[in-house]
């Protein structure tokens, strides 16, 4: 595939990805109820997030990286909120 291609589809997927999280990560912030998050997912979640920042890294992938680097900033709120918080 090429880099043009890839980057059509990448960009794209990072952002609707990414911000599906915001309206979780608001209102967490905003009500501080937590009540129906899962602690152990958004644990496991935030952990694969961090590792396909890796990746991303080391394939040197802009759109990888973005998405994820974006999103492991969203979940590490509501992780650390759903932490705080039970």
């Amino acid at each position: 595939m090429s880099a043009e291609l890839s980057n059509l589809v990448g960009y794209p997927a990072a952002f609707l990805t990414t911000i599906a999280f915001v309206p979780q990560a608001w209102r967490s912030w905003r009500t501080r109820d937590l009540s129906g998050i899962s602690l152990p997912m958004y644990a496991l979640f935030t952990l694969g997030v961090a590792l396909w920042l890796a990746y991303g890294i080391i394939l040197g992938s802009v759109p990888i990286m973005l998405g994820n680097g974006i999103t492991l900033a969203l979940a590490s709120v509501v992780l650390a909120l759903k932490i705080r918080y039970t």
